[in-house]
């Protein structure tokens, strides 16, 4: 999904704005919703139409084996590192606040795009 739409040309994971990270007993299970920096040059037709000028995208972990929250904060800008060595392991980070979490496997839930600001 990502690669289609930013043409091979995975997008950093930096500076991204955290919307929401939600835990759940299901799986058990980490989500993650954030925007992305960067639009993609050749955004989707029905993007470019409707004017829209961010992309959204929510990860989801499952399988969750452990997870640490440190620290909170209402507008957190920071950046998300996702490695994998047998378990996929994500870390979250902000100066407000750092997410540290251990699961079975990751995969792109949602993305979207929608007008950031006026």
């Amino acid at each position: 999904m990502i690669d289609s739409i930013y043409r091979g040309s995975p997008p950093r994971l930096e500076g991204v704005n955290i919307h929401e990270v939600v835990l759940s007993r299901e799986g058990p299970s980490l989500r993650v919703r954030f925007d992305l920096q960067e639009y993609p040059a050749q955004a989707p037709r029905k993007w470019q139409l409707q004017g829209f000028n961010t992309v959204q995208v929510q990860l989801h972990f499952g399988g969750l084996r452990s997870v640490e929250i440190d620290g909170f904060s209402v507008q957190p800008v920071g950046d998300i590192d996702i490695s994998k060595d047998g378990m996929v392991e994500v870390v979250i980070s902000s100066r407000e606040t750092r997410i540290r979490a251990v699961a079975d496997n990751v995969y792109v839930e949602k993305m979207n795009a929608y007008m950031d600001g006026p």
